[in-house]
């Protein structure tokens, strides 16, 4: 910004030219000078992922698009004002994104627009989300899968929805939900990524989450890794 001296001088150049009054051509040189604001950056892809919980890789394989795009898109059917089963029905009613997939994108959206945090459930409550990779195919990781009493423990779930190599849902005797989904990752590589919620406390679903660690670990051994 110029001189108090200099501005004057300025300002009268500029009524001569222009033969606008004293105050006119100062606001119009102050403004001209006036810092511009800065340009908000973009966030970038990798702290939506991290924020969501879930790679942009992973997310765009299972569902077509990435983080930034489900966040456009979602923001755009003003998902930031609706429920969690509202996004749900959202993205599987108008975008055709399977169940399970539908839970993930509304669970990652909802920690990117700051509605709950990384393990926290909208209503209250916490989650736990476990994923592990292992090098066979989805075609040899299944029948271990299902040989539940070999890698479960003493847990003794109520299967409730199985779709082979895709999905699975499971009730626990506590009463909280399991879901399952299986992604390949290549001819002799594929994920298997849970989440398993309605805990009262962090404290129970971290040591869920451990245990949970656990089990994905012994389903390995059992698959001979």
């Amino acid at each position: 910004m110029p001189k108090q001296k200099d501005l004057k001088r300025l300002v009268r150049a500029r009524m001569q030219k222009t033969g606008e009054s004293y105050t006119a051509a100062r606001a119009q040189l102050v403004k001209k000078r006036a810092p511009k604001a800065a340009t908000p950056k973009a966030t970038p892809a990798a702290d939506l992922a991290e924020k969501a919980g879930m790679s942009d890789a992973s997310v765009a394989k299972a569902t077509g698009k990435n983080w930034k795009q489900w966040v456009a898109a979602l923001d755009a059917k003003g998902a930031q004002t609706l429920a969690h089963g509202k996004i749900a029905a959202l993205l599987h009613a108008e975008f055709a994104v399977p169940d399970w997939w539908a839970q993930m994108v509304t669970v990652g959206y909802e920690r990117i627009r700051g509605l709950r945090e990384k393990g926290q459930r909208r209503g209250g409550g916490y989650d736990v989300s476990k994923s592990k990779t292992y090098p066979v195919s989805l075609a040899e990781l299944w029948p271990a899968f299902e040989q539940r009493e070999r890698w479960l423990g003493r847990a003794r779930p109520t299967v409730r929805t199985t779709h082979p190599s895709k999905t699975a849902r499971w009730k626990w005797e506590d009463g909280t939900t399991v879901a399952i989904g299986f992604t390949a990752k290549g001819a002799a590589k594929c994920q298997l990524a849970l989440q398993h919620g309605r805990f009262a406390t962090r404290a129970q679903a971290d040591e869920m989450r451990a245990w949970w660690a656990e089990r994905l670990e012994a389903l390995g051994e059992l698959l001979g890794e």
